[in-house]
């Protein structure tokens, strides 16, 4: 598909506002969810209550029945890149844990999602492996520069400039490179939850498609503490890596309006996120 047939979806600032319903309840989850993921407590506990919180917002899971996805949340640990299927697992004490949670509401007979996720270590972070602590870190950082690229960016592209980047400046930080994974990349979001333009996460050829208000973008770096490389596993989910090493994931979900920038899975827009940018995100209502 050329770079002029891809179709992206433009929002009004009514519809971004049905986003940010389903963006703030996914946000509930994940406040949630770091209070409950303590040593000792398993995957599908953690997703029940995930599937709990939707169902007390009125709201539908995105994730439960996607292409035959089993379950609410996406919960992958230590080694597991992205797409882990809760089980009874227990989570211990300096595990590093992503969650990646999404709904949708309906408004005007129509879905309006929510996708977004984050990353934590389980129990006292003093007691983790200080390069689980550094990826987690990376990654958000790296998360926070994607979104904040797309406040004087021109297209997409901005977004993996600004993630390759941050992880080249860390080598000297840190003393060692984080690996960008690249099979899993952002997306557009909106009446459905994973639509165009496709938003890597590091440099590539050619032109990408422009930034314009009404697009709403998922930025999701997922970063390793070794090779970049994955494998999936047999139930067609869950991607690992391929060296056993360690991955983090952070994604937000951005709307670009003609005022600016505004991250709709936080209570501030992204006041504190984009602070250290110097930008303001757009209050929007």
């Amino acid at each position: 598909m050329g770079l002029h047939d891809v179709e992206i979806e433009y929002k009004t600032v009514q519809e971004i506002g049905y986003m940010r319903k389903a963006a703030l309840i996914v946000k509930l989850m994940h406040d949630q969810l770091r209070e409950a993921a303590q040593p000792g407590v398993s995957l599908l506990e953690l997703d029940q209550m995930c599937a709990d919180i939707i169902a007390a917002k009125g709201a539908q899971s995105n994730f439960k029945g996607y292409y035959g996805y089993p379950a609410t949340a996406c919960i992958s640990v230590n080694d597991t890149v992205v797409h882990g299927i809760p089980d009874g697992y227990q989570l211990q004490e300096g595990d590093i844990v992503s969650f990646d949670c999404g709904c949708y509401v309906i408004a005007e007979g129509k879905q309006w999602h929510g996708d977004s996720a984050f990353t934590m270590i389980v129990g006292d972070e003093l007691k983790a492996p200080a390069r689980a602590i550094e990826l987690n870190q990376l990654t958000y950082k790296a998360m926070t520069a994607g979104i904040a690229s797309l406040a004087t960016g021109k297209s997409v592209a901005c977004v993996g400039e600004a993630v390759e980047q941050i992880v080249a400046q860390a080598i000297s930080d840190n003393g060692w490179e984080a690996g960008i994974v690249e099979e899993f990349i952002g997306h557009g979001i909106g009446t459905k939850m994973h639509m165009e333009p496709e938003v890597y996460n590091y440099r590539i050829r050619g032109r990408q498609p422009r930034l314009r208000a009404g697009m709403v973008l998922c930025i999701e770096p997922i970063l390793t503490t070794g090779s970049p490389a994955v494998v999936t596993a047999d139930d067609q989910w869950t991607s690992k890596t391929r060296d056993g090493s360690l991955a983090a994931h952070w994604e937000s979900q951005v709307a670009i309006t003609a005022r600016g920038i505004s991250v709709l899975n936080e209570k501030d827009w992204g006041a504190s996120m984009l602070e250290p940018y110097g930008i303001r995100p757009v209050v929007l209502g």
